[in-house]
């Protein structure tokens, strides 16, 4: 359903970790062997990447569209949870979770306002400026 992987993360953040609605909360150290996810992720040579269990998870997951339709609002930051739940050595300082594209907006019918627009490129920023979604 979704085409860029890091903008279905930004709405996973939103329902899962922000409104509680998309459940269960999914938590890296659950799907791991190892109990913890930072020596697990140096341990394999996946310090500063995706973990794969966590890009199968979330690639795998399905948003009912009624879930998809509550959302009004998304917040662009380096600290979100579910950044901490793929990447859990992350530390912001590189472009891991730039979003590449917003081909995914007609799946947020109701999308108003992006919060931290900043870290869009210039001319994503304007897709969203054309589509009446507020920039911030």
């Amino acid at each position: 359903m979704f085409q860029d992987f890091t903008f279905k993360l930004v709405v996973v953040e939103k329902l899962m970790y922000g409104d509680r609605t998309l459940t269960p909360a999914f938590d890296i150290a659950e799907a791991l062997p190892a109990a913890d996810p930072w020596q697990y992720a140096y341990d394999r040579g996946l310090a500063y990447q995706v973990l794969p269990e966590a890009r199968a998870y979330f690639t795998a997951l399905e948003i009912a569209p009624d879930l998809l339709a509550t959302v009004e609002e998304l917040v662009l930051d380096g600290g979100l949870t579910v950044y901490q739940h793929c990447a859990p050595v992350w530390d912001g300082e590189d472009d891991l979770f730039d979003v590449g594209s917003l081909a995914d907006l007609p799946l947020l019918p109701n999308l108003r306002r992006v919060l931290g627009s900043e870290f869009l490129s210039g001319s994503l920023q304007a897709e969203l400026t054309s589509r009446g979604i507020e920039a911030d």
